[in-house]
């Protein structure tokens, strides 16, 4: 699959997750209930813009030793961020049964800054915010730990789970305060179009509604059903538009 341009990927991220979905949704190729992460992945640092990037994927666990190839696993992981195509997000899955360790803080948000990552999205902990987050360094994870214990990578360039959500290495995902969503190969040249003809197809239901609070006069219900009749058929308009046959 050919990588998105950088004004590509700068253009999806002037979109939130939710349009993002919504857009995905107009391509058919997967089911509505599918390709998010549950509730739980938090932004944990003060980064403006939205989390998007490929997956340079690994497993970690703290809770024993360090076994003695440790040091090399974490070498060839750091190998396949550098060579995972740019930006790039650590997808990083906390095999542990309770987290109890953090693979992030300021030393790693750094060494995968340098190596052209943009953040991590973990199912496990983070600690050191401030200093990621001053560095514009994205954390998302589903809790913040104050120890490293014995963390160390257990395998890397694999499938990996965080939160529901199977990603695999290379795959586009894309992140912000409402959670994380992923981005099929197949759509993603076309998603912004997509995600601008969907927030278009909302205001023939948004537009008289606004107008209706500004002006203090609540709206008819044969009026509210007569804009969701428009709303749903410029959804359908551009569900025809993307959907790939």
């Amino acid at each position: 699959m050919e990588r998105l341009t950088s004004s590509q990927l700068e253009e999806i991220k002037q979109f939130d997750c939710p349009t993002v979905c919504n857009a995905i949704e107009c391509f058919g190729v997967r089911p509505r209930n599918d390709g998010f992460a549950l509730p739980g992945m938090t932004p944990r640092t003060l980064v403006d813009e939205r989390l998007l990037g490929y997956a340079a994927t690994a497993k970690i666990s703290a809770l024993h030793p360090p076994k003695a190839d440790a040091a090399i696993k974490l070498i060839e992981y750091y190998t396949l961020v550098r060579e995972t195509a740019k930006p790039t997000v650590a997808v990083i899955q906390d095999i542990d049964p309770q987290p109890v360790g953090s693979f992030w803080g300021e030393v790693q948000a750094t060494v995968h800054q340098a190596l052209g990552a943009v953040g991590t999205l973990t199912h496990g902990g983070v600690r050191d915010l401030d200093e990621a987050g001053k560095n514009g360094f994205h954390f998302f994870s589903t809790r913040v730990l104050i120890s490293h214990g014995f963390v160390q990578v257990v395998e890397q360039g694999c499938g990996v789970e965080i939160n529901g959500l199977r990603v695999r290495p290379g795959e586009l995902v894309f992140a912000d305060k409402h959670g994380v969503v992923l981005i099929p190969d197949e759509v993603a040249p076309r998603l912004a179009e997509a995600c601008r003809e969907v927030a278009a197809a909302e205001l023939p239901m948004l537009t008289p509604c606004r107008e209706a609070i500004k002006n203090g006069v609540p709206p008819s219900i044969d009026e509210i059903k007569q804009w969701r009749e428009g709303m749903a058929k410029a959804r359908n308009i551009a569900a025809e538009k993307f959907k790939i046959k």
